[in-house]
């Protein structure tokens, strides 16, 4: 990986400037094999740049206004929308390490057991989540069955802004505003690689870029 130093152009006091950090979106479903798959991968990225990177979760459905608790159709069912709305609400409530945290706990029980109530509040409780007065709780549900009303209104929020991404396959990666790769049965479409260190590589390059640095 190439040293990064700061712009000979810069001004004085570039190291007083806020740094600007890369925009990551996962485009998934939460209980999608290819998800997990690219959620262990990109825990690896993480711990190497996760300093540089300002991380969401966008989530794959269909809206459907027919649908009696979700509002939303999801691919795996109705366990599968619990899980979008259980880690959406982490995502609104909590800083990004704890609900990265979250989610791998989640996934760790199995793609059929994300989205399960007892599951969602074992691992609020594993990685610190105080479910009843952070805001979580009340955005998921007490019961953790993701469909109280704020946490409905943040999964067909995402289910759209999923589609104006043109997101179609879980998972897809995009690193500032870009697709650079999707995980879909295979790797697919991942010019720059899959592996962890191409991650790395690719958020170095494009937080060089964004906070008017050079690599060499």
């Amino acid at each position: 990986m190439g040293q990064v130093k700061p712009d000979s152009s810069s001004s004085p006091d570039h190291y007083a400037t806020p740094v600007v950090k890369v925009p990551v979106v996962l485009g998934v479903m939460s209980q999608c094999p290819d998800a997990i798959v690219c959620e262990s991968v990109f825990d690896e990225t993480l711990q190497q740049v996760g300093d540089k990177v300002d991380l969401s979760l966008t989530f794959i459905g269909s809206v459907n206004a027919s649908e009696p608790d979700f509002g939303v159709t999801c691919k795996h069912g109705r366990t599968e929308c619990r899980g979008n709305v259980q880690e959406l609400c982490a995502i609104k409530y909590t800083a990004t390490s704890t609900w990265w945290e979250f989610v791998q706990c989640q996934n760790q029980y199995g793609r059929y057991k994300v989205g399960e109530p007892e599951i969602a509040l074992e691992c609020a409780q594993r990685v610190n989540i105080d479910w009843e007065n952070s805001g979580v709780g009340d955005c998921v549900g007490l019961d953790a069955s993701g469909t109280a009303l704020e946490g409905v209104g943040l999964l067909l929020e995402s289910v759209l802004q999923t589609t104006a991404m043109g997101i179609k396959n879980s998972c897809t990666i995009v690193i500032n505003e870009k697709p650079v790769c999707i995980r879909d049965e295979t790797w697919k479409n991942c010019e720059g690689g899959h592996e962890p260190e191409d991650f790395v590589r690719q958020i170095n390059e494009e937080y060089a870029k964004l906070n008017g640095e050079e690599v060499l």
